[in-house]
């Protein structure tokens, strides 16, 4: 696995990407809540506080939890929440090692169609639905992994040139119309939540007129 990486934005850490499978996969996982160039400059960081040019399956997994999550922690803070990430890394690596021998890659070297290879990274520590198909689509678009039906598994973030998420940047240009996306995307949430908030007190406010009005009719006479 060798490829052109720009997720961090940072040389050293794109380099260890392009070149790490379990790299990639722990930029993925920490990629939430947090901007995207922190989270895929993540892995990185643990290659230097662990004193090594790559990341290992087995020993992320079998360090001490503590010891682990001081990693994380120490400034600079590979995440804003080092503490559950730490968990959730070894968590991720723990599978690896149990469901792939500790050889990251083999999640999908031999993986026969997109669809396949959904399952399979849906069922890791930390993907869900949308982080799969994310991945799956990075997996494709830039490193050259492409089982039959890969786009369709990737449903939107499949598309060419769509500029969703990080399986589309591959520069500062195109992490700019990629954050532009997102920040769209956020912003008719915020005010899809917000008209739908309004027509819930509406709808409150009549039901509770309706109410008052029915309490206030006198009794019909005898």
């Amino acid at each position: 696995m060798r490829a052109t990486i720009h997720l961090a934005q940072q040389p050293e850490a794109d380099e260890l990407l392009g070149r790490s499978p379990l790299a990639a996969l722990i930029g993925m996982l920490l990629d939430q809540q947090i901007p995207m160039e922190w989270a895929f400059t993540g892995p990185y960081t643990l290659t230097q506080r662990l004193a090594t040019d790559d990341l290992d399956a087995a020993e992320i997994a079998a360090y001490d939890p503590d010891a682990f999550t001081e990693l994380l922690t120490e400034k600079p803070a590979v995440h804003r929440y080092p503490a559950s990430m730490a968990k959730r890394v070894q968590e991720l690596c723990r599978s690896i090692v149990d469901e792939y021998d500790g050889d990251a890659s083999a999640v999908w070297s031999d993986a026969r169609s997109g669809a396949e290879l959904l399952a399979r990274l849906k069922a890791l520590p930390g993907f869900g639905e949308q982080k799969a198909q994310i991945f799956l689509a990075l997996l494709g678009k830039q490193y050259g992994v492409q089982p039959e039906g890969w786009r369709e598994a990737a449903g939107a973030y499949g598309e060419e040139d769509s500029y969703r998420s990080a399986a589309d940047i591959t520069g500062p240009e195109s992490l700019a119309r990629v954050r532009a996306y997102k920040q769209e995307k956020k912003a008719a949430a915020k005010a899809a939540k917000a008209a739908q908030t309004a027509r819930t007190l509406k709808a409150t406010k009549a039901a509770g007129g309706a109410k008052s009005t029915k309490a206030a009719k006198p009794p019909k006479k005898p």
